[in-house]
């Protein structure tokens, strides 16, 4: 299996920042069971104030070659284009072997 984590920071000043977290959690967390390979995808939305960032992917892959063809499949893509890319600022990831 491999895990696929990322933080996001969404933009400052961002209006309904709970809402658009809410959109953002609920399409990605849609996409379990329409991509191959996607075992698992968590998004969290509360974080504590010490945090980096705002919200954090927690996914699950079969494998690096699910992992890559989740990344251009155009759910994924159409997803990170209409409603991540354009609300946040900072996107950091961590792949590991799990």
């Amino acid at each position: 299996m491999i895990k696929h984590m990322i933080i996001w920071k969404m933009k400052e000043g961002l209006t309904e920042k709970r809402e658009t977290a809410a959109k953002i959690k609920e399409a990605l967390e849609g996409l379990v069971g329409k991509i191959d390979g996607l075992v698992e995808m968590h998004i969290l939305t509360e974080c504590y104030d010490t945090s980096a960032g705002d919200l954090m992917m927690d996914s699950t892959f079969t494998d690096r070659a699910a992992l890559a063809a989740y990344q251009k499949h155009p759910l994924h893509v159409e997803i990170s284009t209409e409603l991540v890319r354009p609300v946040v600022t900072e996107r950091l990831s961590f792949d590991y072997q799990a």
